[in-house]
């Protein structure tokens, strides 16, 4: 009788050598090596042809497209990120930095969803005891809620299937284990396998989880990077542990837009939603400072106002710093190269300083021009009007492009109270809007001479 063939497989990475090793040559982790046979050729086309046949191959075409239904998870914010709430089948990964309030959006969106839906929060890192205690703290009627407190992805799943629950919380996905495999939790291995066994559970049963995930020290997810294109939603907690104000992002979603943006405040009773997140991005001066200037940054579908402040002073060193916080430190070098070069204000003496207020990260370039313009004001010392709103992408060449979405930018600013608008030319509005002046602007020197006139 002919010997089994084998294979050495690695539990973190899962590369595979004919010899076994000490060190796993694709990863380079040590003693992770698992012998393992291979099934002979013959047996394997004899098992790709009987899954062939039960394989349900179909055209596109006859494929019905139905509209995928949601489930509101009675927190605006957290749906608005979402897409519009909770869909049957999918899964979304949810990280952030420890205690930036990951558990506390999850157990209150539970509470919310548990009257309407049958919900489990599964935890791998507190006990029931402490949950219950948590939601107690904020006040929180969790009566629906069903809780389990295990590691093993096994038991879980059991659990799962028995009690066939709506919707599902994993915190967190780090701390799980499969028993088919020896590594420790959280490792490569594990990870990849957990996240895999749950999201085939998640569409095979139409049942939402959430999934928690730790993130390394420089914001990134922990764990292989196909956890982030298992699942169907990838979601940032961010925030300042200085602040009460938390932002959460969506950098993948198949049901809605990306790059939405929710807002909540840290409250003593959990997190609270923000309902004019603009508030929190612009300074209420009691008079007009110069270096200041208002503009409106888009993230998904929602126009935020922000401020952006600079503070031009002469250089004291051979070099001039160049800082920004919140935008592009490599864009504030081309935009003042082109301040230099087509409006004639040069800053190669001055040290110049960009912050955009409230901790806010802006990455369009649709800040360029109220950059340059608080830059002037600054340089100037002549203050810019605290009515004005400023937007529009700035070209090497001087030219002032359009953005996008700049209707529903002029209406936020004017439903905010602001009076008068420098915008892109191609970004006027056909129809005027009530109490806000729009002045459109070609070039940067045109937008330049408005301030002077102004």
């Amino acid at each position: 009788m002919a010997k089994a063939k084998t294979v050495y497989s690695c539990t973190e990475c899962g590369g595979q050598t004919p010899k076994w090793q000490g060190q796993c040559p694709s990863c380079m982790a040590w003693n992770t090596l698992v012998e393992s046979i291979v099934e002979p050729a013959g047996n394997q086309q004899n098992r790709y042809a009987s899954l062939a046949q039960s394989a349900g191959l179909q055209k596109l075409a006859d494929v019905e497209a139905l509209e995928v239904a949601r489930h509101p998870t009675g927190i605006q914010e957290f749906d608005r990120v979402l897409g519009g709430g909770l869909v049957p089948g999918g899964v979304v990964l949810i990280g952030g930095d420890p205690g930036i309030g990951k558990s506390t959006l999850l157990l209150q969106t539970l509470c919310h969803v548990g009257h309407a839906r049958k919900a489990i929060y599964v935890s791998g890192e507190e006990s029931a005891q402490q949950i219950a205690m948590r939601a107690k703290r904020l006040g929180l009627d969790a009566g629906p809620v069903e809780l389990l407190a295990e590691i093993s992805l096994e038991k879980i799943l059991a659990t799962l299937q028995q009690h066939k629950p709506e919707v599902a919380v994993i915190d967190s996905i780090q701390t799980l284990y499969s028993e088919s495999l020896q590594s420790a939790p959280g490792s490569v291995a594990q990870v990849r396998e957990c996240s895999a066994q749950l999201t085939r559970y998640a569409k095979q049963f139409d049942v939402t989880i959430i999934l928690v995930g730790h993130v390394t020290k420089e914001g990134a997810l922990a764990g292989p990077r196909v956890l982030e294109h298992i699942v169907d939603t990838v979601l940032y907690f961010e925030g300042d542990q200085n602040s009460s104000f938390r932002l959460v992002r969506a950098f993948k979603n198949r049901f809605g837009a990306v790059n939405e943006l929710g807002v909540f405040a840290m409250t003593e009773k959990g997190l609270r939603e923000v309902s004019n997140p603009s508030a929190l991005f612009l300074s209420h001066h009691a008079e007009q400072v110069s270096g200041s200037c208002i503009t409106v940054t888009q993230e998904g579908t929602r126009p935020l106002l922000v401020e952006v402040q600079a503070l031009v002073d002469e250089a004291h060193a051979p070099n001039p710093k160049r800082l920004c916080v919140g935008l592009e430190q490599n864009r504030l070098a081309m935009l003042l190269a082109v301040l230099h070069r087509h409006a004639g204000v040069a800053c190669f003496d001055q040290d110049v300083f960009i912050n955009a207020v409230g901790g806010v990260r802006i990455s369009e370039p649709a800040v360029d021009l109220a950059v340059l313009l608080a830059i002037v004001s600054s340089l100037k010392n002549k203050p810019l009007d605290n009515k004005l709103i400023v937007f529009g992408e700035v070209g090497l060449a001087g030219e002032v492009r359009p953005v996008q979405r700049g209707q529903e930018r002029l209406r936020e600013a004017a439903k905010l109270g602001f009076k008068q608008a420098i915008v892109p030319k191609s970004n006027l509005p056909k129809q005027a809007i009530e109490g806000l002046t729009v002045q459109g602007v070609e070039r940067l020197e045109q937008a330049l001479t408005l301030l002077r006139n102004g």
